[in-house]
């Protein structure tokens, strides 16, 4: 497993350059530019003042946009190696400072979604298995199908109006994560607090994974129970119980382990929009506006972490492949 691991690892760099190099042109593709970003007024229009050719071209001197791309990528690619992303264009912070803010938040709304994802998903997909054709597992089909199809900015909103102070309840804060003054309150108190905030967008990124990978749970225990070593199992005298859950569900776990590696990544940049209608300060908040603001470096080094978070995803999905099934060899 040693060697396997050095391999996939090496494996890393010349990935993680080809992921850079097209976010890299993705973005010098996308049309407007920093600097005129930059330059504007409160009107949207240029500043007549400032309205010169020879502004401009000081300022794209300042940021190190007069270069040539190849020369900024690989500018940006050898202060990547001390994680140095450079600062922002728009207020002039380290880049890595932002990122070191937001990503924190960003990664306790997805680690606990993810837990809670496949902390419900295994359970309901062996039961609906072991269930085939009853009442209960249609009824569990048809559920999650309607709760996977609902999109999720829908949902947040409806949750914000019956439970959020709306027009029906005031259960559930819908803003930030964490009450005003919070930090001055106990820890007990403050670890409540924070989630009691979390409730609502952690729903919001959980229901729709849960949902679709119960299906996936599901599909390969149906798979599984019907193996040759199953039935010898059985024929052996042990109990359903120590079949299903010793003997089938560890191998049923492969399919839903592969899409761990993608799921991070995934989750986090799909919460630009949980945390923009929660006003949550994280990743997805601090990429959206990184974007309208054409702010290349933290867009890069945004890029950057999400590439870091799969790649060593697909590793830790093949690290569990084994000790979930000792029949696979990673040499």
């Amino acid at each position: 497993m040693k060697a396997y691991l050095l391999r996939r690892f090496l494996l890393i760099v010349p990935t993680f350059i080809g992921i850079s190099l097209i976010t890299f042109a993705i973005i010098q593709l996308a049309p407007g530019s920093p600097i005129y970003f930059k330059l504007r007024g409160v009107e949207g229009s240029l500043r007549a003042e400032r309205d010169t050719q020879e502004v401009i071209e000081q300022t794209k001197a300042l940021y190190g946009l007069d270069k040539p791309l190849p020369v900024q990528y690989v500018r940006w690619l050898g202060r990547l190696v001390t994680l140095d992303f450079g600062n922002s264009l728009k207020d002039q912070r380290p880049v890595l400072d932002k990122i070191r803010d937001a990503l924190p938040i960003t990664l306790q709304l997805n680690i606990l979604s993810i837990f809670l994802i496949y902390l419900i998903s295994i359970p309901i997909g062996v039961y609906s298995a072991t269930h085939q054709g009853t009442a209960t597992d249609s009824g569990l089909t048809l559920g999650l199908f309607i709760l996977y199809s609902l999109p999720t900015f829908w949902v947040a909103m409806l949750l914000i109006m019956f439970l959020g102070g709306g027009q029906w309840l005031n259960w559930f804060p819908v803003h930030g994560l964490n009450s005003t003054g919070a930090d001055a309150w106990p820890w007990g108190r403050w670890f409540i607090d924070r989630l009691w905030h979390m409730a609502l967008p952690v729903f919001c990124m959980t229901y729709g994974g849960f949902a679709g990978l119960s299906r996936y749970m599901r599909a390969g225990m149906l798979d599984t129970v019907r193996q040759d070593y199953i039935r010898t199992a059985r024929a052996y005298g042990f109990s359903e119980r120590v079949v299903i859950y010793k003997y089938a569900m560890r191998n049923s776990l492969i399919p839903i382990i592969t899409l761990l590696g993608g799921l991070l990544p995934a989750m986090i940049g799909g919460s630009v929009i949980i945390e923009s209608i929660f006003s949550i300060p994280g990743m997805g908040w601090l990429g959206f506006d990184a974007v309208l603001s054409r702010d290349y470096p933290l867009i890069m080094g945004i890029f950057a972490i999400s590439a870091l978070l799969t790649l060593a995803g697909l590793i830790l999905s093949d690290i569990l492949y084994a000790l979930v099934d000792p029949r696979i060899r990673l040499e």
